[in-house]
């Protein structure tokens, strides 16, 4: 009967250790990552992604877009208007619950 409890113990002990490990291992992954230099092609990409971030900030939507692209927009979410409904589709809606 002790033994088992002994047993049970050390499992959860076990457990624990393990899971700890585990986390810190996966946190210091992260740390690493982010001292070390990063590749130059992943370095690109990320530069292009704040890139157009900022740029899309300055215009307020869609960088470089022509005519077609705006045209395409208005007959998309008018068919979409008219499959389900009334209500403004480019933006999340709200639930409540009661």
């Amino acid at each position: 009967m002790i033994l088992q409890q002994i047993l049970r113990l050390s499992s959860f002990f076990h457990s624990a250790v393990s899971i700890h490990v585990r986390r810190n291992i996966g946190l210091s992954a992260i740390v690493f990552n982010k001292t070390k230099e990063l590749d130059p092609v992943q370095k690109l990409f990320l530069d292009k992604i704040r890139e157009y971030n900022t740029k899309s900030k300055q215009a307020g939507g869609p960088v470089d877009v022509g005519p077609d692209f705006q045209k395409d927009m208005t007959e998309s979410l008018a068919r979409l208007q008219r499959a389900y409904g009334e209500g403004d589709l480019t933006k999340f809606p709200e639930f409540k619950f009661e």
